[in-house]
């Protein structure tokens, strides 16, 4: 089992090298998420474009090859994959996605490097964003859902009851058996990293133990992904009872770097995503609106199919539909 931390920041010089020593001190697999929730280009016109895309960020998060021209921030470091968090309409994502497995698989040939290929949709299924790419067309290793900002978030688990109405991990446990393109593909649990990381889904102690029981039932389950670093640095003690949580179910954790790809997960398999000025992904900070003046803070639920509550979002928000069940301020 693993956990995934999200980290959002920009790279100066100094920190190029920090990756290097990420990976080889500290066992650290570094993927490149692209998109995030300002993300609003809609993919790519046609599939060429997107082959061409996927070349073209190949040439510069991938292996440094002598003579190429490609601008490279990470300077020589070399990223272990490719993370996609895509939140609105995106079109010829599967090209894109499959021409940067194929180069990874390529690689992994001759290098023997282990590359991975993830997704952080959001839970209602199928994803409205990643769904071309999730229904059995692209080989990934693992997901990582959003159950929060959602009616099916972790805000809705019953517990003592092994049949669940909104909360839906038994639904993609069943995307991983049966859609999926990767049928060892692991599925890892979204929560927020503090109650101000998201609109709805923030749960901790018994409650949050409950629902990792509960997904622990499900042979796909992977672990635990949390949004973000910043939030979770904030919120003492959280951290580590996500890690108690994993280890009283009987799973094994370690800081040791794994050996295996994430196809076959590995307890030890720890992950580290960073978003570059490709992603535009902001930290998920909460505007305050004052208290009872129906204004939906940011992330807020402000739409969808049974809502009956405010639809106007605090300055400079907008009111944006993620599904016919759920619009939040962004």
């Amino acid at each position: 089992m693993m956990i995934l931390i999200h980290f959002t920041f920009q790279l100066t010089h100094a920190q190029r090298e920090d990756i290097a020593t990420c990976q080889t001190t500290y066992g650290k697999t570094i993927l490149l998420s692209v998109g995030g929730a300002t993300y609003s280009e809609g993919g790519f016109s046609d599939p060429t474009s997107a082959v061409t895309a996927a070349n073209n960020i190949w040439a510069i998060f991938g292996p440094s090859v002598s003579g190429s021209t490609a601008n490279r921030p990470f300077g020589s470091s070399v990223i272990d994959g490719f993370d996609f968090d895509f939140e609105s309409t995106v079109s010829n994502m599967a090209p894109f996605a499959n021409q940067l497995r194929s180069l990874m698989d390529a690689d992994t040939a001759t290098s023997g490097k282990k590359w991975f290929l993830t997704a952080a949709p959001q839970c209602p299924y199928p994803d409205s964003a990643d769904n071309l790419m999730l229904d059995g067309a692209v080989f990934f290793d693992a997901i990582w859902v959003q159950f929060y900002n959602n009616y099916c978030g972790i805000q809705s688990f019953v517990a003592g009851t092994t049949t669940q109405n909104d909360f839906n991990f038994d639904i993609w446990d069943n995307w991983a058996k049966t859609v999926s393109l990767n049928p060892a593909v692991k599925v890892l649990l979204g929560v927020p990293g503090s109650s101000s990381a998201a609109g709805s889904g923030y749960e901790t102690g018994s409650a949050l133990e409950e629902v990792i029981a509960y997904c622990e039932g499900f042979s796909s389950f992977g672990g635990v992904m949390s949004w973000d670093m910043s939030q979770i640095y904030a919120n003492s003690e959280f951290l580590e009872g996500v890690y108690s949580d994993l280890a009283g179910g009987g799973l094994a954790l370690a800081s040791s770097p794994t050996t295996e790809p994430i196809k076959a997960l590995a307890p030890t398999t720890t992950f580290v995503t960073i978003t570059t000025a490709i992603s535009t992904t902001p930290s998920a900070a909460t505007t305050t609106a004052p208290s009872g003046s129906g204004i939906v803070d940011q992330w807020g639920q402000c739409g969808g199919i049974g809502y009956t509550g405010s639809t106007i979002c605090a300055a400079p928000y907008t009111c944006v539909e993620n599904s016919v069940w759920w619009s939040q301020c962004e």
